[in-house]
């Protein structure tokens, strides 16, 4: 009897797994997208550990509160205008930015919003995209670090998130946007969040200038277990990134879920694997994690359209080519602090063009099979987000340069922006925590030490 029970109710599982109707909410795909949100929610304190294990002792709080800054002004921004001018529809320039319909959030609550997920509710996809936003602009900092104030940073984020991201993922990812449109593929931020940040980036370490009292544009990182905890932060965080952005429990999020694992763990071992063999016969922690990043900035615009095994090679392939960017880039004399722009930069520029040659319709319907023609219009997405990043941050350095100084002054760069500009200290001494020094003799503390490293370690 309960065999036939079972067959009975196994011959009628089919009807009732049939996908929710766009325009009714499907309590699935809400739960993946709010799980999701707060996934990519972690990789901002996550991306703070990453970068503040890799600055000199006297500068990780001030470089932790850059990243967590954004949180606080991009998220209010977000709220109160970014979201509409990023999605809403925008009348006659619909093509080139949203509208005013959603400012403060007006008319964005459980209701579906069919056109830009037909299956949640508004608030949930809104609540996503904007972890999106907050993260961006943070990423930025890795390149400014030990020299820029928090004023200047907090200004130029609360300009740059309204002027310059804004723009972009409306054309990338609202519906009436010209790069999507076009058939331009950005699964999950590749062009939006990854190029977008790191022209901006290398931008401001040429506006901003190299740190003083340094022989070789790049220090030893004070704390790598700080550095590799990041990196796990933010690879765990990262499945929801790409994950999330199938906007449904489905077939496509399996993918994305899983390219998001095989991609940063090819890269992870590639670049590892080349500072044993070929470069310092040592695998270095910062070398593995700074990998994985790659990694997962490479699979970042691909992960909705390739195999898994597409996904391993575009790993290892952004893991060269990010480690060569970081290797040289101290030859030419720019200090890009934590070389955003050597990983997120190359590693995404290479993953928006592969998602040209990989891409293909057995994983997405949605989406295209790679080609000539797909890898151009591709390029063209690249090098329109880099010139619109770039012309447009360069603009916004010097406005905010010309109402408040952008980098410290020589005496609070070289005793630290941690008590200049937030009067903290990451660690204290036991005399210090003690709050008195009767009864000890001290010899004065000798003079600071540029920390310079002796060969160059990959961040």
């Amino acid at each position: 009897m309960n065999k036939i029970v079972f067959c009975a109710l196994g011959a009628a599982l089919p009807t009732l797994a049939l996908a929710t109707p766009a325009g009714q909410i499907d309590t699935g795909d809400t739960a993946l997208l709010l799980i999701s949100a707060g996934l990519v929610l972690l990789m901002t304190p996550g991306l703070a550990f990453f970068y503040g294990g890799l600055v000199r002792a006297k500068n990780v709080v001030h470089t932790m509160i850059l990243s967590l800054v954004c949180m606080a002004v991009v998220g209010v921004l977000w709220m109160a205008v970014s979201y509409s001018l990023s999605f809403s529809p925008g009348g006659p320039l619909d093509r080139f930015v949203g509208g005013f319909a959603w400012i403060g959030l007006r008319g964005v609550g459980g209701e579906v919003a069919k056109d830009l997920a037909p299956t949640v509710p508004h608030a949930a996809f809104m609540l996503f995209q904007a972890m999106f936003a907050v993260i961006t602009p943070a990423l930025i900092s890795g390149a400014l670090v030990e020299r820029v104030r928090v004023k200047a940073f907090v200004l130029f984020v609360a300009i740059w998130s309204v002027v310059v991201y804004t723009p972009v993922a409306h054309w990338v990812w609202a519906p009436g946007g010209w790069l999507h449109q076009k058939g331009v593929l950005d699964f999950a931020g590749g062009t939006v969040v990854h190029i977008n940040a790191a022209v901006a980036a290398l931008v401001g370490a040429m506006v901003i200038g190299k740190r003083r009292g340094l022989r070789h544009p790049t220090v030893l990182p004070h704390n790598v277990p700080f550095a590799i905890l990041g990196a796990g932060l933010l690879w765990f965080g990262w499945l929801g990134f790409n994950g999330g952005s199938a906007l449904g429990a489905n077939g496509l999020a399996a993918y994305a879920f899983s390219n998001t694992f095989f991609a940063p763990a090819a890269a992870a071992a590639a670049w590892g694997l080349a500072e044993l063999f070929l470069f310092h016969g040592k695998m270095s922690g910062v070398g593995l994690a700074s990998g994985a990043v790659a990694g997962m900035v490479a699979i970042t615009p691909a992960a909705g359209y390739v195999t898994p095994f597409s996904a391993t090679l575009i790993g290892v392939l952004a893991a060269l080519a990010s480690l060569t960017a970081v290797r040289y880039r101290p030859r030419l004399g720019l200090d890009d602090s934590l070389d955003v722009f050597a990983v997120h930069g190359v590693a995404a520029t290479l993953g928006a063009l592969l998602t040209g040659v990989f891409a293909t319709k057995a994983v997405n319907p949605d989406g295209a099979n790679g080609s000539l023609a797909l890898l151009g219009l591709q390029a063209m997405g690249v090098a329109v987000t880099m010139v619109w990043s770039g012309v447009l941050s360069f603009g916004i350095y010097k406005l905010v340069g010309a109402i408040t100084p952008l980098r410290a002054d020589d005496q609070d760069e070289w005793s630290g922006m941690d008590m200049s500009e937030s009067g903290e200290r990451a660690y204290i001494s036991s005399d210090l925590e003690s709050g008195s020094t009767a009864g000890h003799h001290h010899a004065p503390a000798p003079a600071p030490v540029a920390q310079v490293e002796l060969q160059p370690v990959a961040k």
